[in-house]
């Protein structure tokens, strides 16, 4: 395959974080988004496995390039992408059991995300180690940047709480911590991430 010029790697890693973000601008793997998100813990966890997986799933596919024939390129990247959330799965299961217990089926369905196997095929698969590590870098910290602040405000709001410890003594909207709210939630930052981004276009930002 045909080796595309790379650009500057920081501009990599903002591309992943804003422009391009998975859940913000995207609107892909949207699932974890409303599962996961109704506490802190959860969404940075979630966020720093797929970050994992895309950074691995990117340098991996970066170096097989070269010997993956084209017709059956997408089973490979699938196979590839299972692998590294096999080691994920397994290695969340063993160090940080209690949070497993509650994520650990969306933990399998990182296999199935459009996200992964997207940059996959389109960045990985055509841009050497280096480049395509940042890229995976970038894209994997704007999707772990979007459940943060997804799961900071739905924990904040619907308990009061921020990684299990109470910082508001107020009645909280309990509709936050329900599916209802992770939707809410994921509009209302969509939204505003969109807005800014046409913002800051305008100004040739």
């Amino acid at each position: 395959m045909a080796q595309t010029e790379a650009p500057k790697y920081f501009d990599l890693i903002k591309n992943g974080i804003f422009k391009e973000n998975t859940i913000f601008r995207l609107a892909l793997s949207l699932c974890p988004s409303i599962a996961v998100t109704n506490n802190l813990r959860n969404g940075v966890l979630m966020g720093t496995a797929v970050l994992f997986v895309q950074v691995m799933v990117n340098i991996t596919i970066s170096l097989m390039r070269d010997f993956i024939h084209p017709r059956i390129r997408l089973p490979i990247f699938m196979l590839v992408i299972s692998g590294w959330v096999t080691v994920t799965d397994m290695t969340m299961a063993a160090f940080a059991p209690e949070a497993y217990k509650q994520m650990g089926l969306y933990i399998q369905l990182i296999v199935a995300f459009a996200s992964i196997l997207a940059r996959a095929e389109m960045f990985a698969s055509k841009n050497t180690f280096v480049p395509s590590m940042f890229d995976g870098i970038g894209m994997g910290l704007g999707f772990l940047f979007a459940l943060t602040i997804i799961s900071f405000f739905r924990e904040l709001l619907g308990k009061g709480s921020l990684w299990g410890l109470q910082i508001i003594d107020a009645k909280p909207l309990l509709i936050m911590i329900l599916p209802a709210g992770g939707f809410f939630a994921v509009g209302i930052l969509m939204g505003f991430f969109n807005w800014l981004s046409v913002k800051y276009e305008k100004k040739g930002l």
